[in-house]
């Protein structure tokens, strides 16, 4: 059968700088079936979804659905349900969880504070805490938006699950459909494509201890995508692994091309040129999809500039 994701992977269409962007996640559960736009094709209220999507519109919050791996029957009332709120900057990553019997409470959120970096309206309205249980693993699953989605990210999310990775979670879009199985890594914020089981126990792993896998990985949520291009390529030009230490301090220039400006804590700087080009031969974009060139970010240059000794705050 061909699919999308078949396309992609004999093209070997690179992964790098194709997250999608987010400062913020703002994470809820909900059972059952979920459409093509979740927030408001599901069990979930349509009003509230509608509601939540206004809210969260231009203030770096991406709001998605999550539910545990398994069957997915059309099942009633949700009595309680667990939410998380991820910041992913670097310098001031945090992740937070709690749980709600009223949904309707999210709608009191700041999120322009949440996007921001700010969880205490989080705390204040759902008595929300820091989250001390595993990181999460955010499984792209909804089949309703690309079919490569539910036959590739089902089947990883019942095997992570299987395989007692307490934070997985089925998520209902993270972009990217031909690169699946798709996933996003909290609290840090890096996705990763064309992901298996061995692959996301390392990341989880690295995760624990503080360090970031490049290996499929798609970038982190935080940047723009040419950020998020030139931070990867940072890493694997200086062999850094650190997570939280790299920062993009500024991206200048417009389509096709820009010089990103990235930091590392202990005050050494690259710039990374970063070129926007088309991915030729034509394939899909998602299943069913007419041909196309999706864009895709190449990284033309990285130079380190004269270190200057002083600390950058990420």
């Amino acid at each position: 059968m061909s699919t999308c994701t078949t396309a992609s992977r004999q093209l070997d269409e690179p992964l790098s700088g194709t997250a999608a962007t987010a400062k913020t996640w703002l994470l809820i559960e909900q059972p059952g079936p979920w459409g093509a736009k979740a927030l408001t094709s599901s069990h979930l209220d349509p009003a509230l979804g509608r509601a939540l999507e206004a809210a969260a519109e231009g203030t770096g919050v991406r709001v998605a659905l999550i539910r545990r791996p398994g069957r997915h029957a059309d099942c009633g009332p949700l009595a309680e349900r667990h939410v998380y709120v991820g910041h992913t900057t670097p310098g001031g990553v945090w992740l937070h969880s709690a749980m709600t019997r009223d949904p309707e409470r999210l709608l009191d959120l700041d999120f322009a504070a949440l996007g921001a970096g700010d969880p205490r309206s989080f705390d204040d309205v759902l008595r929300g805490r820091p989250h001390t249980g595993d990181p999460l693993a955010l499984v792209c699953t909804n089949g309703k938006r690309d079919r490569c989605c539910a036959l590739l990210g089902r089947p990883l999310a019942a095997e992570l699950a299987a395989s007692g990775v307490g934070g997985t979670w089925e998520v209902t879009h993270l972009g990217g459909h031909r690169f699946s199985p798709t996933v996003l890594v909290l609290p840090y914020g890096y996705a990763y494509g064309r992901t298996e089981t061995h692959a996301v126990m390392e990341i989880l792993q690295g995760v624990r201890e503080g360090r970031v896998v490049t290996e499929g990985c798609r970038g982190n949520s935080a940047w723009e995508r040419p950020g998020q291009a030139a931070e990867l390529a940072v890493r694997t030009a200086s062999g850094e692994q650190a997570a939280g230490v790299l920062t993009v301090l500024r991206t200048d220039g417009t389509a096709p091309r820009w010089e990103v400006t990235v930091a590392h804590v202990d005050g050494r700087v690259w710039r990374v040129v970063v070129a926007r080009g088309a991915s030729l031969p034509p394939r899909p974009e998602s299943c069913g999809s007419a041909l196309g060139s999706p864009a895709r970010m190449d990284v033309v240059a990285v130079r380190q500039l004269e270190h200057t000794g002083i600390p950058v705050a990420c």
